[in-house]
Formats: C-alpha cells, structure tokens, sequence
C-alpha cells in the first residue's frame, strides 16, 4: 500500500515534532523550510521547560499542558535537559499578597511545588535578592533550543523523514476544485522554483502561519509578539529564579551554560522579518533582571536577542492571551480541503501539539493509529547531521 505523503511547513519545534510523529506512523514525511533547523521563534527561546507554574494563576489550560508534557519529556529525553528545577520569589509585599493565589493555583492544575523560607532559598542560590520574602520551588528546568529541535527532527529522519531545508514555501499547489495538493518552493541554494506534491500540507510557521494561511484566503488571528531577552557573562544562578507575580517584563531569570539570561519583554512588530531590539527594553531587562538576581549588574552583556511569540486570540494586551495551542483544519473554516494549521503553544508544549494534529491527519483519513511519542524516547541529538536530508527534486 503506498504511504500517504504529509509536507510539513516548518523546522521549528512544532514542525519537527509533527514530522516525527507523522513518521512514527508510517506517513512518508518531507519538511521544507526557508532557512536552517530552528532558525526562527524555536532558537531563539530562553530554553525553559515550563512546570506551568508561571501560568498557574491566570491560564489554567497552559499550566496544566505544561507540567503533563514536562513530565514527559523528561522520560523521552533526559539526557537533553538540565533539571535543576525553578524559584518563584517574592521580593516585595505585591508579590507576597499573591502567595495563597499561586498556591492555590499550584494545587489546581496538580503541579508540584515546596514552600521553603528565604534563608533555604539563599542557602540553595546565594546570588539572589537577599530581601526576598518568600520562596517556592517547583520543576522547572532548562535546555538547549537547538539540541531539542534536532533530537526530535534526527528521531523522524531514522523514522523515514526528509528535511528539504533553504526551501521557501512561495504558494501553495491546488487541484482544479481550489483544494491543496502540495507547495511551491523557492530552492534557495540551486536558485530555482520546485513544486512538491503531497496528500496533506501541514502549515506549523508559528507566528508566520497566517502568512501561509492567507495564500488560500483564510485569516488567522495571530497576534505576533516580540521579546527581548538578554545574555550575560556568568552563571550567577543554577535554578531558574522567577519573580512571584502575573505574567510581566523581565519576571525571570535563568541558566544557560555559563551565562544567565533575564527575559523577556512583550511588544507588536508589523513587519515579522524585521523585528528591532528596542535599547529601552534591553536597559529595562537589566532593572528587573538585577531586582531578582543584583550580581547582573556587575556582569557584562554576552547577547541580546528576540523571539517572537505566534500568540493566537484577540484583545489589547498580548499578556492576557492564553499560551495555549490551537488547531485549524481548513477543510472546516475555508472549504478547502488539504491544509492545516497547527501555532501557538509553547516549546514545552510541542509534542502533545503535534501529536493532536496528527490524531486529526489520521481522522481525515480513517487511519486508526494511535501515537507513540509519548513513550518513545528520543535518539540522540547528534544523529541530525549524520542522517541524509533526502533528494531535493520535483516531486
């Protein structure tokens, strides 16, 4: 029987794990993207595996998808996190009075956490603000942004995967009654337009997914939403130190390797290939980075960057839309059969989104198979490069 052809659009985290979810179930997968492997929002992540705790106050259903695929990932890939856990600190009364909240909000989405007082919380990380009131230590944990993005997409590759990177999807392909049947690709190492053909094209851009749904008409109320984050050259904590409020600039601090990074902001951009670093936020990172953990201060800039979050909903404030994923098959929405979209979410969050679009790939095609990924562990990393991309032709 001749396997069913799915083209995912995307190499960030989204894309890479639908692809190996499509290819652990017998999908013949081929992924396209513009530029390299998590070139975009995916790689430029400050790297936190969310417990859920920071949404335990105000987004229920973002907590409690974040602890569930936290745990998870920690069983399918150990070896790529580092599972220091997290502090949530309270440094002034207005963070202190939201303590019954956010333990109510802990026990609410089942997220485990400990109470420790201020004296056990400086003896565990004595570069914090020595004033703080109060302290909560939940599973928090940090990784590499790149090293995850290739350990899924190296996991699909062994599964029969084909990443056909430095492939700008340019239009979608249609059958003469307006449904898709594949991209248009602009090979931008041979210089040369390609089209490849497939049963189902996955659109998973992230916060350029409303670019790729508007080629047939469909408007997707993403809400991009830039944020700066900023690096510094030393390792002043191990555990990442979150400042015990609502959702705000600059709430966190946390290590990578030998630096620590304090992030982020939020701010709307009208061109998504040009999102400037605005030097007030950059300043403003290093206020409210340096109220949680004061030795930034004395610490030199190692990089400033953005990631830009594909939020998905309406309203004002960007920090009032929910973290959560959300799905759109446009067989439903648009009458045009053959695409869907998948944004939204959070890095931590990418296996169970891909695994929800893919239960909906299978229903579209009376396929009854069940995913794996939740119990299969990842391969290593390394195995990315060493595993071939596959023939970049017309098909």
């Amino acid at each position: 029987m001749e396997k069913i052809r799915a083209i995912v659009i995307g190499a960030g985290f989204t894309g890479v794990a639908t692809a190996h979810d499509l290819a652990m179930r017998g999908f013949e997968v081929i992924l396209v993207d513009r530029g390299p492997i998590a070139n975009a929002t995916s790689g430029r992540t400050h790297g936190l595996l969310h417990s859920g705790a920071r949404y335990a106050m105000n987004d229920h259903e973002s907590a409690i998808e974040c602890i569930e695929e936290n745990q998870t990932l920690r069983k399918i890939a150990p070896e790529l996190f580092e599972l220091n856990d997290g502090l949530f600190i309270a440094i002034d009364e207005g963070d202190l009075a939201l303590g019954e909240y956010f333990i109510e909000g802990l026990e609410t989405c089942h997220i485990s956490f400990r109470e420790i007082s201020p004296q056990q919380a400086l003896g565990l990380e004595p570069n914090i603000n020595p004033g703080l009131l109060a302290a909560f230590v939940v599973p928090d944990a940090t990784f590499d942004p790149l090293r995850l993005a290739m350990a899924f997409a190296a996991t699909a590759k062994t599964n029969g995967a084909r990443f056909k990177l430095y492939s700008e999807v340019k239009d979608l392909l249609f059958d003469g009654k307006g449904n898709v049947t594949g991209v248009k690709v602009w090979d931008r190492l041979a210089d040369r337009e390609r089209e490849i053909h497939a049963d189902v094209v996955i659109n998973a851009t992230g916060a350029w997914a409303g670019q790729i749904a508007s080629m047939i008409g469909a408007d997707i109320p993403i809400k991009p939403t830039p944020g700066v984050m900023v690096a510094y050259d030393q390792r002043l904590v191990n555990r990442t130190i979150n400042r015990l409020t609502k959702p705000s600039d600059g709430d966190i601090v946390l290590p990578q390797r030998r630096m620590v990074v304090v992030g982020t902001t939020s701010y709307e951009v009208e061109d998504l290939n040009y999102v400037p670093v605005i030097a007030e936020q950059v300043d403003l990172m290093l206020e409210r980075g340096s109220e949680l953990v004061p030795g930034i201060r004395q610490a030199k800039k190692r990089g400033v960057y953005t990631a830009t979050r594909p939020l998905v909903g309406g309203g004002k404030d960007a920090r009032s839309i929910s973290r959560t994923f959300k799905f759109f098959d446009h067989a439903e929405t648009q009458g045009v059969n053959g695409l869907l979209t998948i944004t939204g979410g959070k890095a931590t969050t990418m296996r169970m989104m891909a695994e929800k679009t893919v239960d909906k790939v299978c229903e579209k095609f009376g396929l009854d198979i069940p995913s794996k990924t939740k119990e299969t562990p990842l391969v290593s990393y390394r195995l990315y490069s060493a595993l071939p991309d596959g023939e970049t032709v017309n098909e």
